[in-house]
């Protein structure tokens, strides 16, 4: 942090390298900034060194810093103001606490930007779908003035000095952050209100565009939410970051006695039956949890059809998939939460019914409303004993740390959207998207929904996407009747270690290695363009493992080679990838 001329500014190195050039930081509040003019006074240090188990790249997140709170004044006004600033070995936080009385009104802003270096590579996708979106690549002299960019923005170093991405975290009780580019390099943060509406904003909540327009007012003690640049000399250092779940509040321990290990938050995997057919009757949705059992999955996600039932039908649902060890999600629109009495009926309905969780869709929005429906959502479900899956929703910020309930959110261009560049889409997802955190992308179709994709690359995406309610696209039928049915069956939702392999590469090939317990995953997600890779296995333990490989067809997309071998950390797996192609490989002692 610097004060120049009486304005705040700070500046992000790595290994003293740039990754954010000096960049003005601070708040506006009812219209005046407060980081000009600004007086520095006393500051306080401190450190944070915790571990906690976790369900996303690996099962122990670990959060050590240095942190400072710095006091302010702006001189003008008299206003007292803090700087909190946290300092991790892969990146940095800070966020603004301006005080007030419990019954004062005030409308917060922005005004801070993040100034990349030049000669960066960026990644970034527009609001014009919220969060689902496909990544543009550019480099940062090619961003024009007013482009938007919906968080996390992944940026790659000029001169091999490593690669950063900028989000926030502990969004709550505050409207959402957006960027938009100031055509000079820059990224400037944005509220909720000043983003422009979706697409699905405006087909479904048309008469709110003017109201969510207007900035947010906040009561009391204004807190902002962390801002957030990740700073990395690698991709397997970005992809293990922990920052953001960090920042995030830990679990109240009367929702969660035992935090995230809390007896009722189970992940695991999930049958769907929206995206590639299977009857939306009683008996049909019976028989998807019977073939969810066969496959040995946990869950399975009922869309809105069910609405249709009597509660007896309902009850009966979920008797017959209980028994055969399927818990059943049961979907809601948001607009039918908005009301307190009616949002804890509906929770009331789905513990009675016996559900496990609750699919909350169509938030559509980052306006400070919006983001309080999502933290009141899981409050209540939470009191309820209910899991929770958001789509149509905004970027996670951690709020599965403070609300473990939450398995996964969508925030994501996933199996649903026809007609996308799927390859380079996918391979791109791990190094921008998922850095915030979980993705409902509903992986895996063996149809025509695959696009430019082979059937090794949509098993790979199984392995490679975080999610620990892994909901699958493809009918269990299909799952079943695949060659690699075998291994679909043991992939599992959630991850002990994760390791992204040096050949990676941002939307051009995405692999890694991935472990739980004592069974290790290679997967493998190719872009556009056929290569040869060797993968070797040096993150093997000793001794023998037997492996199980699905490769692409050599002459069909639509097809796989399954092979079996025996492993040693001694050896190299050399894999031919298809245009849009995929590997996967479980090993196991």
């Amino acid at each position: 942090m610097r004060l120049g001329d009486g304005h705040l500014a700070y500046a992000v190195t790595l290994h003293g390298r740039p990754v954010i050039e000096a960049s003005p930081l601070g708040i506006v509040v009812d219209g005046v900034n407060l980081s000009h003019g600004v007086q520095v006074g006393a500051r306080e240090t401190y450190r944070v060194r915790e571990t906690y188990p976790w369900y996303g790249v690996h099962s122990l997140a670990v959060n050590h810093c240095q942190g400072a709170r710095v006091q302010l004044r702006h001189e003008s006004s008299g206003q007292a103001w803090t700087l909190e600033a946290r300092a991790y070995d892969d990146g940095i936080a800070f966020r603004f606490m301006v005080p007030g009385a419990k019954d004062q009104v005030r409308v917060p802003d922005e005004a801070t930007a993040f100034r990349l270096p030049s000669g960066s590579v960026v990644w970034f996708h527009d609001f014009e779908g919220h969060y689902e979106g496909v990544h543009k690549r550019k480099a940062i002299e090619e961003v024009a003035e007013g482009e938007w960019a919906a968080p996390p923005v992944t940026f790659q170093l000029p001169h091999g000095a490593g690669y950063g991405s900028i989000t926030e975290a502990a969004l709550l009780r505050y409207s959402g952050m957006g960027l938009q580019a100031d055509g000079h390099g820059a990224f400037l943060a944005r509220l909720g209100h000043a983003i422009p509406p979706s697409y699905p904003f405006r087909l479904r909540y048309a008469p709110d565009i003017e109201r969510l327009a207007r900035p947010a007012s906040i009561t009391g003690a204004i807190t902002t939410p962390w801002r957030v640049v990740m700073a990395a000399p690698d991709l397997d250092t970005l992809v293990n970051c922990d920052i953001v779940h960090n920042l995030a509040p830990p679990p109240d321990p009367k929702l969660f006695p035992s935090g995230i290990r809390t007896p009722w938050i189970k992940p695991g995997r999930a049958v769907w039956r929206y995206l590639d057919g299977g009857e939306a009757t009683l008996e049909g949705i019976k028989e998807f949890s019977r073939l969810a059992a066969e496959l040995g999955f946990e869950y399975q996600v009922v869309e809105g059809f069910w609405q249709k039932w009597s509660f007896a039908e309902l009850r009966d649902l979920i008797q017959y998939s209980r028994e055969r060890g399927v818990g059943i999600w049961l979907w809601k629109h948001s607009k039918e939460l908005r009301d307190p009495v009616a949002r804890r009926q509906f929770f009331q309905l789905a513990r009675d019914a016996g559900a496990a969780g609750v699919k909350l869709d169509f938030y559509d929005h980052e306006a400070k409303e919006v983001v309080d429906l999502y933290e009141a959502s899981l409050r209540d479900a939470a009191e309820f004993q209910l899991l929770v899956n958001f789509h149509g929703s905004n970027k996670p910020t951690g709020e599965s740390r403070t609300f473990p309930n939450e398995l996964t959110r969508e925030a994501v261009r996933g199996m649903e959207a026809r007609n996308i560049p799927r390859a380079r889409h996918d391979a791109t997802l791990p190094f921008t998207r998922l850095l915030a955190g979980h993705a409902d992308y509903t992986p895996m179709h063996f149809g025509a929904r695959r696009n430019d994709t082979t059937w090794a690359h949509q098993i790979a995406t199984a392995v490679a996407f975080t999610s620990p309610l892994l909901t699958y696209a493809a009918h269990p039928k299909a799952i079943l009747a695949n060659p690699a049915a075998e291994l679909i069956k043991s992939i599992p939702s959630v991850w002990d270690e994760t390791r992204v392999l040096s050949f990676s590469e941002i939307g051009e090939v995405a692999a890694m290695a991935r472990r739980r317990h004592g069974i290790w995953f290679v997967t493998i997600v190719n872009g556009p363009q056929a290569r040869r890779v060797r993968v070797p296995l040096t993150f093997l333990g000793g001794g023998v493992y037997q492996g199980l490989l699905v490769r692409d067809h050599p002459t069909d997309p639509a097809a796989v080679v399954v092979e079996k071998a025996t492993c040693r950390k001694s050896d190299t797996i050399s894999v031919e990838l298809a245009a849009g192609g995929g590997f996967v490989a479980r090993l196991a002692k």
